[in-house]
């Protein structure tokens, strides 16, 4: 069986779980699309709206093969709520299920393996303040130690802590995590965290002396941004757009 021989549950779940579905079966499409997957690892989950379940991946799928109906809606800890031919990776939701625990804003978590983002996370100065996307980031980053892989409950509370009411994680050793009110949310905060991440691996290869920006104008960052959206948010101005690209170049998600 593969995701797209698999029933539809549009008129089996609320219009407000498919919704969710939809937008975070096109998340793995399009994390997948911009390269930053990582094989079949790596999570991003999603809350079901009104409830304390989650969605997340099929595990053994390739990101570009997930669609709305072969997400796997899940407990907090991992378990299956709904019968699914897919199993998931318990210890792989170590991570998302602490943030969701300690962060009832989390309508998505979003974690990455991405190259770049693995490359920054292994440098003791972490993100650098080189560019206007950097600053994007430094305005709500914050760092979590190296523990091992993600398989120890008691690190939870640890993870929750370094991410506070911060809308980036950078795991040290490790790579990328972002949350969002929506999956809209921490996708776009992700785009942002991996160009940062990208633009400074590339500045450091040129070997030249990096210019830094100076803490005031990133003191400013946040109400600049709020000026250049109309107080909208990126996620509303970019999310559109981006479900257009992946119509064009992966359709099938919405299945």
């Amino acid at each position: 069986m593969t995701s797209t021989t698999l029933p539809s549950l549009k008129n089996t779940v609320s219009p407000e779980e498919w919704r969710v579905r939809v937008d975070l079966a096109a998340a793995y499409r399009l994390t997948a699309l911009f390269g930053w997957d990582d094989l079949i690892f790596t999570h991003i989950s999603a809350r079901v709206p009104g409830t304390h379940h989650f969605l997340i991946n099929p595990y053994g799928l390739m990101f570009e093969e997930i669609t709305a109906s072969s997400l796997v809606k899940i407990d907090v800890d991992g378990n299956k709520i709904e019968p699914s031919p897919y199993e998931v990776n318990p210890a792989g939701f170590t991570i998302h299920s602490a943030v969701h625990e300690g962060r009832h804003d989390a309508g998505c978590v979003m974690h990455t393996h991405s190259i770049n983002g693995m490359a920054v996370s292994a440098q003791s100065e972490g993100l650098l303040p080189l560019t206007q996307s950097s600053l994007y980031v430094l305005a709500t980053l914050g760092y979590h130690d190296y523990e091992g892989l993600a398989v120890n409950p008691d690190e939870k509370p640890r993870l929750v802590r370094d991410l506070g009411d911060k809308s980036v994680l950078m795991l040290r050793n490790h790579g990328l995590l972002t949350v969002g009110r929506t999956v809209a949310d921490a996708f776009v905060g992700m785009y942002f965290a991996e160009v940062a991440c990208m633009v400074q691996v590339r500045a450091q290869a040129g070997g030249g002396r990096l210019t830094h920006i100076p803490q005031p104008i990133l003191d400013g960052i946040t109400a600049q941004a709020k000026a250049t959206t109309m107080d909208m948010g990126l996620d509303k101005l970019v999310w559109p757009g981006l479900l257009r690209r992946l119509d064009r170049r992966m359709p099938g998600y919405a299945e």
